[in-house]
Formats: structure tokens, C-alpha cells, sequence
């Protein structure tokens, strides 16, 4: 690991990355970039790490959810605010139907670069470049917009870090107050169709009238009042990755300082790609979105070059394989971590492989099905006696009308109302609040079997 440089990946095979045409101006912003200061520490990360070791023994459980695609256009402070403030209620849910701490990842401050399965679109006749996010083009479809453009980098990390800064006052100031945000969590329940949710939510209500009745609130316990929030996203632009990557004072171990938490998507996970060879050399956890095409062999080449040293929290394995095909591809990699020995956080991604093109013409992606999933993946751990150790969502706090069905269901016709997405489907608060109060019965449930089952 000591002979490892930031570098090393531009020696190896690149896929699903822009070929910009003006060098000159590409080195100047990775020049300039280099200078700015990280937008993560190592001490945040090492504490990541040590959080999904947790999760990794049941002892925690992962909450990651944002933004499909982050938008240059779209950016405010209101939107930052609405996302955390959804995934601080589907946490509150969380950590009670699991009765153990929820670590809180948002896909965030850095989610700006996309994959695509094809390198040009075609509209009306016209053949362009795809659209790889705001940090390398533009969404319009013209041939200037369509241009990669290092200097956007350099307003990724501005934006970038202008959520972080607000991301740690909300998360440090008073606004993650326990019992705000329990507040909020009831105006959902209110909704005839939210009755079934009612109940948790009382639940929830008389554990914490119980703790301040023991002398236990906010003023007296700071924990009440503050939460760990940390920032994730694609580790896909790697001159981007490589230009905030610093060598960590305190442990002589290089750092990916764009986030607390990178990944390698499914189209990027080549054993001797440069995303992997990156991704090996950063002491960041590293999450690795596993596919239906994961093999045993890649899966187990994967593990030893990202976590050689097997450490608790270092790699999470992101499944995503599409309602009703769980059952065919879990269990094969659940035997092969197993077989190896290998430590990882197993996390449900229910949104990549159940995306559908409406009837309207929307891509979309039905409530039902990501809730499918998810109880698939619950299921198969369940049968395997392993551990479910979070989920991961593509989800905004706003109110947009990009997935079908929930408890305000959002119909195919709806989908035209408030269709914001730069790229793919997200699910709305309401729906994201929904789902996490159905993976709180997921996690009750399993907790109770295994109970019984030390009983027995």
C-alpha cells in the first residue's frame, strides 16, 4: 500500500469517463483544485469506518439516500434542508424498528457525475453525447452543452462545499433535535392511508415522553440534539477524486477528500479498471455496487484488492438486482463473502433494477417494486442467517412526482406534474418516509425471530 500514488489509476483501462479536448485547461483546474482545501477530514472517515463495522455485525444499521444526480440548477439551501430533514425521519423510524444506532450517509456534496449505458443519445435524428452530470456537461441537448468542461469541477466543489457547511450546522445546531423531528414524523401519520404507520409512531412518542420523564431531554443529553451526518457519492471522475486526495498527517495513509464515502458503480467495477485501482489506495470506507452480473471470481478478486487486510466497515457491498431477482443472485455472493472469510456491511440498493419507461413516457420506478425488493433482500439474509446491514435510496425531500404508487399514490399521469430529475427517478418525502416505516417492520420482525430463536 506504501508504493500506491493517486496517479496510478491513469495507467489503467478508464470506462464511463469524458475525454476532455482542451488538455491545458484541464490541468489548470486540477492544479487549482489541488491547492483548495479537502472537503472531508480523515478523523470523519475513520469514524464512518468504525460505525458501518457496526453495521456490519448488526450492532448499527446504514441509512444512504440523495439525490440521483445532483443539479448545478436546482441547488438551494431549501432542498439541502428538505433531504436531511427526510432522512432524519426515516432514521428516527429506522432506529426504533432496528433498536440500534442508524448511521446516516447522504448521497450528497459530491453526486454530480453519472454512468450511462450508452456514450450518445439520439433525438429527433440528431446523434449527441450523453449527459454525464454537471460536473463534465450540461443536460441540454446541444452540441456546445454536450462539451466536456473541466471548469466545472472547480463549481462542483464550490457546491459541494457550501452543502457540507450547511449539512454540519443542521446536523450540530439544534435543527436534528430528536424531538423535532419526531414532531414532523407525526404530520405524516395523520393521512387516513398513514393509519397503519400511527401506531410505530405512538410507540416512538411514549419512548420518549419515558426518557425525559427519567430525566433525559435534550438540554441534559447532547446527543439528543446532534447527529452524526456523513456525505457520499460515485467515485466516477477520477481527476477530480485525484486532485482532492491528501496524505492523512495523522496515519500517513492517503485520503479521498470528497466525500466521506466513495463507491464503484456497476458499470466501473473492473478488478483491473481505474476506479478500483483509485478506490484501493484511499482509506475512506468503499462501497461497491454488486449487480446481476457479479461473478464469484470478480466478487472475490474485488474483496482482496479493496480490503486486503479484511478490516470491519472498509467495503460495503450495495446490491442492486431488481425485484424478483434477489433470490437468484444473493445467496451466490453471500456464499462467496463467506467461503472468503471477507467482513462487509450487505446494503440494498431497490431503486437501479426497477426502473421502467411509463406509458406517459416517463422513466420511472414503482413504489411496489422497490418495496419488493427490499423484502427480498430481508428475506434471503433471514435465510441465510446473515446480516441485512442497511439500504440505499435515491430520494429528495421535495415533493416531485417521479415514482409511482405510495400512500399518495402518484399515478402514471401524475408523473408530468412535478418531474424535476437531471437523470433518474428519485422517491418524494412522502414516499421515502413510507418506505422507511415498512424496512422498520423488516427489522422488527428479524430482531424478534432471532430473539426467539436464542430462546429456543
Amino acid at each position: 500500500m506504501t508504493e500506491w500514488q493517486k496517479s496510478d489509476w491513469r495507467a489503467k483501462p478508464r470506462v464511463q469517463m469524458p475525454e476532455y479536448i482542451d488538455g491545458a485547461a484541464l490541468n489548470r483546474v486540477e492544479s487549482k483544485l489541488s491547492q483548495y482545501p479537502p472537503l472531508v477530514f480523515a478523523g470523519e472517515a475513520r469514524r464512518l469506518k468504525a460505525q458501518l463495522g457496526a453495521a456490519s455485525r448488526g450492532e448499527a444499521f446504514l441509512l444512504q439516500g440523495g439525490d440521483c444526480a445532483e443539479s448545478f440548477e436546482q441547488f438551494s439551501a431549501d432542498a439541502i434542508r428538505d433531504t436531511f430533514k427526510v432522512m432524519l425521519q426515516m432514521a428516527m423510524v429506522l432506529t426504533y424498528g432496528a433498536k440500534v444506532p442508524v448511521v446516516k450517509v447522504g448521497r450528497m456534496a459530491g453526486q454530480f457525475a453519472k454512468p450511462r449505458s450508452a456514450p450518445t443519445e439520439v433525438i429527433d435524428g440528431v446523434e449527441l453525447p450523453s449527459y454525464r452530470g454537471d460536473i463534465i456537461n450540461e443536460l441540454a441537448f446541444t452540441p456546445e452543452a454536450r462539451i466536456p468542461d473541466p471548469e466545472k469541477m472547480l463549481q462542483a466543489y464550490t457546491q459541494a462545499a457550501a452543502t457540507l457547511n450547511l449539512l454540519r450546522a443542521f446536523s450540530t445546531g439544534g435543527y436534528a433535535d430528536v424531538h423535532q423531528v419526531h414532531a414532523w414524523t407525526l404530520g405524516f401519520t395523520e393521512g387516513e392511508k398513514a393509519a397503519k404507520y400511527r401506531e410505530m409512531a405512538n410507540h416512538i412518542s411514549d419512548a420518549l415522553d419515558f426518557m425525559k420523564a427519567a430525566g433525559v431531554d435534550s438540554h441534559q443529553a447532547h446527543t439528543l440534539q446532534t447527529v452524526d451526518f456523513y456525505t457520499s457519492h460515485e467515485s466516477l471522475l477520477l481527476e477530480y477524486e485525484e486532485a482532492l486526495t491528501r496524505l492523512d498527517s495523522t496515519s500517513g495513509k492517503w485520503l479521498a477528500g470528497s466525500g466521506h464515502m466513495i463507491w464503484i458503480g456497476d458499470r466501473t467495477r473492473q478488478p483491473d479498471g481505474a476506479h478500483v485501482d483509485f478506490c484501493r489506495g484511499v482509506q475512506n470506507p468503499i462501497g461497491l455496487k454488486c449487480g446481476p452480473s457479479m461473478t464469484s471470481d470478480d466478487l472475490k478478486a474485488l474483496m482482496a484488492t479493496l480490503n486486503p487486510q479484511n478490516e470491519a466497515g472498509r467495503l460495503t457491498l450495495i446490491a442492486r438486482f431488481g425485484a424478483g431477482k434477489v433470490a437468484e443472485h444473493l445467496p451466490r455472493l453471500i456464499k462467496t463473502v463467506q467461503e472468503e472469510g471477507a467482513s462487509v456491511v450487505w446494503v440494498c440498493d431497490a431503486m437501479h433494477g426497477n426502473t421502467i419507461k411509463s406509458s406517459t413516457g416517463y422513466k420511472t420506478r414503482p413504489f411496489e417494486s422497490v418495496l419488493r425488493e427490499v423484502r427480498e433482500f430481508f428475506g434471503v439474509h433471514k435465510a441465510e442467517g446473515t446480516i441485512p446491514g442497511g439500504v440505499h435510496f435515491e430520494m429528495t425531500g421535495q415533493d416531485v412526482t417521479e415514482c409511482i404508487g405510495g400512500v399518495r399514490a402518484v399515478s402514471e399521469e401524475n408523473l408530468s406534474d412535478r418531474y424535476h430529475t437531471a437523470c433518474d427517478p428519485r422517491l418524494n418525502a412522502s414516499q421515502s418516509l413510507e418506505l422507511a416505516f415498512l424496512v422498520a417492520e423488516e427489522l422488527s420482525s428479524l430482531r424478534e425471530s432471532r430473539q426467539a430463536a436464542r430462546a429456543g
